[in-house]
This record gives structure tokens, sequence and C-alpha cells, in this order.
């Protein structure tokens, strides 16, 4: 089928993806970081849309940082960049985390699990694994010089004696050195595909390399560095994908300020007696082109969306405890498009399957947001986008607050807070540090910027947010008499890389001078507007 304007394709945070075919079916997977269950990998039978199919894991190791214990968290570190293969009947994840400087590896003969876990020594950067034909298998990684090493036939190290070289090296005046690196066989010739950021251009990327020969020569030139008009931000980083009938295509991430990376589609052509492979229209995204239609009239489970929190009759067993359970209830229970930021503690939450709410309680004291454990998050849509929920709290103590966020650094939130014995209603934000860094482990409260006594015990919050051309704003509302109104001043939201990640819609609580205090939430609605 012909398609026009779908790019960007699933309009929100989905970087760093590598994409694989089995069969008629496309599987896809994407940085997770601090957010768990991590790993996600999407489904699609025709490359435009896609639905959640699997989390690879619901914790990793449990430390200290990813529980978030104390001031202790895993912002901007985590899960990165993995490598997703089918071999023989068996699918492959490997990836590091940050935090643990690991490299892990994951395999499971069907895609919904279950997923068993070991250990790769060494660490991978941004790695790709390649099974050649020979039997012999071969991870590529790293960062302005990329390396190549032969691993042994389980997959647990290197192999001794095999192929340990490197085999790309970037100029050092670039900004970002080649990585993100993907790696392919195709036609007998070994391709590497990168992402890197040259001074000439300033933004990312995307680079080909090719070799006659796995420890060959490789030589390549940058193939795709358009921006689709977009605010100068280039598309790459990602993985290419062959059709049943032998079309390639490409999907690579754009960086598109606070609502995050975003995946872009493309066209990629082989021509005859040239190594180097065309990616769009000469190297720039077209507006329209023909994708593969594997299922039509199919009906794809959104992304994001609203949730009422019950769980049907027939999902309700294995939803309703803390054990993985399939399909699309497997996010500690909640639907997949829920995420906890960092690992959660479940004995704080208590979903109630039948009525439709989930309560969280706290577990610890929190200077800001950003501390606050068993947050329950979704993706942000670009263009626009909004989510409501109606929070009780009743049972919250003395300095706890609960309600809506937009989660990053630079946070914005509306929440019931208690002071005094009275239930108020508060708008905060937080600047964002100067520079693309920020701190980690900042315990720099967020700034109030209005309040309102609350009359009753229980509120309807909104938020929206506008990251049209990174715009990146977001207004916070409550609902009085059914009208919608204004609080507090717009909030300025901003992509940083201490997070790493885009601005999520967020369910929090957190106590300030007493642990214990609850908040109940319900009613959670999702809203969004397609581009013009």
């Amino acid at each position: 089928m012909i398609v026009k304007d779908i790019n960007p394709l699933l309009k929100m945070d989905y970087p760093d993806v590598d994409v694989i075919r089995v069969g008629e079916i496309y599987y896809m997977v994407s940085t997770t970081m601090y957010f768990m269950p991590g790993c996600e990998i999407l489904r699609s039978y025709d490359l435009v849309h896609w639905e959640h199919a699997a989390f690879v894991y619901e914790r990793l190791d449990s430390t200290p940082a990813q529980r978030m214990e104390g001031e202790e968290n895993i912002y901007g570190q985590g899960m990165w960049a993995a490598s997703l293969r089918y071999h023989e009947g068996t699918f492959y994840v490997i990836f590091v985390a940050n935090d643990t400087h690991k490299s892990y590896l994951y395999r499971s003969e069907k895609i919904e699990g279950p997923w068993r876990k070991s250990e790769i020594e060494g660490f991978y950067h941004d790695n790709s694994l390649l099974f050649d034909d020979d039997g012999r298998v071969y991870i590529v990684y790293g960062n302005r010089e990329v390396y190549l090493t032969e691993l042994k036939p389980d997959l647990s190290g290197p192999k001794e004696g095999g192929i340990n070289k490197m085999i790309v090296k970037d100029r050092d005046d670039a900004y970002l050195g080649y990585e993100g690196s993907h790696i392919y066989k195709i036609n007998g010739k070994y391709y590497i595909f990168f992402i890197h950021m040259p001074r000439a251009t300033g933004r990312r990327t995307e680079a080909c390399f090719v070799a006659d020969t796995i420890d060959g020569e490789y030589t390549g030139c940058d193939v795709m560095g358009d921006d689709r008009g977009y605010c100068g931000s280039g598309c790459a980083q990602g993985g290419i994908v062959d059709t049943p009938e032998g079309k390639w295509y490409a999907i690579l991430f754009q960086d598109s300020g606070a609502v995050g990376r975003i995946p872009v589609l493309m066209p990629v052509t082989f021509k005859d007696g040239e190594d180097i492979p065309v990616f769009g229209d000469e190297g720039k995204v077209p507006l329209e082109f023909e994708v593969p239609d594997g299922k039509p009239g199919y009906e794809y489970e959104p992304l994001a969306g609203s949730d009422d929190f019950k769980v049907p009759a027939a999902e309700k067993s294995p939803a309703c405890h803390p054990e993985r359970s399939e399909g699309s209830f497997d996010s500690f229970g909640f639907r997949s498009r829920w995420q906890f930021n960092h690992e959660p503690e479940l004995e704080l939450v208590d979903h109630d399957c039948v009525n439709g709410s989930v309560r969280i309680t706290t577990g610890k004291i929190c200077k800001n947001l950003v501390q606050a454990k068993n947050t329950l998050t979704q993706r942000s849509t670009y263009p626009t986008c909004a989510a409501q929920v109606t929070v009780d709290g009743s049972s919250l103590k003395e300095g706890d607050y609960a309600g809506l966020c937009m989660l990053e650094s630079a946070y914005a939130f509306i929440a019931l807070t208690r002071r005094d014995g009275e239930l108020y209603l508060v708008m905060y934000d937080r600047e964002a540090p100067e520079g693309l860094w920020g701190e980690r482990h900042d315990t720099t409260p967020g700034r109030e910027q209005a309040a309102v006594k609350l009359n009753g015990s229980s509120a309807v919050l909104r938020a929206e947010a506008d990251f049209t051309m990174m715009k990146d704003t977001a207004c916070l509302y409550y609902i009085e008499d059914g009208q919608k109104k204004q609080l507090g001043t717009q909030a300025q939201l901003r992509f940083k890389l201490d997070h790493f990640t885009g601005a999520r819609f967020g369910l929090f609580v957190y106590s300030t001078k007493e642990c214990g205090g609850s908040a109940e939430f319900k009613e959670f609605i999702y809203e969004y507007k397609e581009e013009k």
C-alpha cells in the first residue's frame, strides 16, 4: 500500500530501535532505561502500525538504585540500545545497563517469553549481534572506536583465539563518534550502520560501512542526515529490515524535544553494482512511499490510552498479582501501556481490578517529585496530548503530594497536598539546568506556582502538553463544576541527558514529612490530536 505523511512513525519516545522480521511479523525493540517492566518489544504487520508484544524483564538486578532506595536512582541509566535477533527458533536480546556496567543476554523461543536471563563477559556499548552462515557469532560495539569481537558459541563471552579488533574509527572532531552499531550480512557482504554527529552539520547523521569479509577493511560514508524540515534534527540510529518480497526499510529515530526521540520510517534501496545502499530518496526522507500490508484490517492495540483500571474477568486471575501475566496486562498486572518509574514496591500499590482504582501508599521521605517511588507512567504523544485523572486525597498525611505530572527532570505537576490538616490543590514546576546535562541526584524541590484550597477530598486533575515544533509546554488544570480551570503558569518542558527520556504523564504520591499516606486514582483519560 502507498502511505503518505506517516512520519514521525509512532509519535512517542521509542529511541535506539532494532527491528527484525520473523515470517510475516515485524518486531522492534527500544531503549526503556529506568522504566519497568523494561526492554519493550513491539509487533507490526506493515511497519507503520505497532502494538505491544512483550516486556523482556520485570526487574533487572533489584539494586538499591533500581529500587530508588533513599536518594538513589538510575535516571539516564539502566537498559540501553538492545540488539534483537532471531536464530534457529530462538529470540535473542542483548543490551548493557549503564548503572551496573554489565552486558545482559535474554533468550526465549516465544516473543511473549518467558525470557531466560544471563550475562556476557565484557561491556558492549550499543551492540549488535550477528549469527554468521558458518555458525560463528560476532558482536559489534563501541563509541568512536568500533570493535568486532567473536563470541563463544553459547554467547557467554569472547571466544579464546577468536577475532577481536577495531574495525572503524570516527574522526576526532566529530561531536558524537560512531556508535549505535547495527550489523547485517546481505548478499555476501557485511554491512554496519552507525549514528554520529559530524561538526560539519552539527546534527545526528546515519553512516554505513561495508566489507567483503567479516574481519576485512570496512569503508563507508554518511547515508542519511535529513531533518524532514523539523528543527534541524537529523534522523539516525536504528535497524533495517526486509519484507518477504525483498524490499528493505530503515527505522531510525529523530530527536524531537521534550516528547523524546521518535522513530522515522523510510525505504532503503540496494542498487546493482553499488556497495552502499540509498536511504530514502537519495538521502531525504520521502513524504510518500510504499510499505507492506501484511494483515489488512487488523486492529492494533494502542501504545497509550485511557484506562478505567478494571481487568476483564478472563484476565483477572493473572493480572491481580505481581507475577508476570501474558498479553495486555503484563506490566505488573496493569495494561502494557503503563510502566513504573524504576522498580516498583508492589506492597505499596493496591490495584482494585474489579472496581477500577489504584491506591499508592508512600514508603519513604522525598525532597521532590523525581524521588517518588511507584510513579505509574505513560508516554506522551506528539504533537499535542492530554491526560486527566480523578484523585482521592482523603488518606494523605501532612506534607504529602499526590497528583498528575509531566515527568522528567524539568517537571511540572498538579497535585493535592495536606497543609495544617487541610487539603489544597497546588501546581509545581522545576526549571531545567543550563546545558544538556543535569544532576541525576538533584535534591532541589520544585517551585510552587499556585495553590487553592480544595472543597472536599477529591479532584479531577488534567495536564495538557504541546510539543509542536519543540514548543514543549505543559499547562495544568482542575475540573470544577464541569469547567476546566488552569492552576499556575505554563510550564516549560525540556529534554535533558540527566533523564535521557521524553516527558511522561505520571500518577504519583510522595511524602515530605511522614510515610504511610496514600492516594487513590480512578478514571484515567488520555487524549491526543493528529497533526493537520
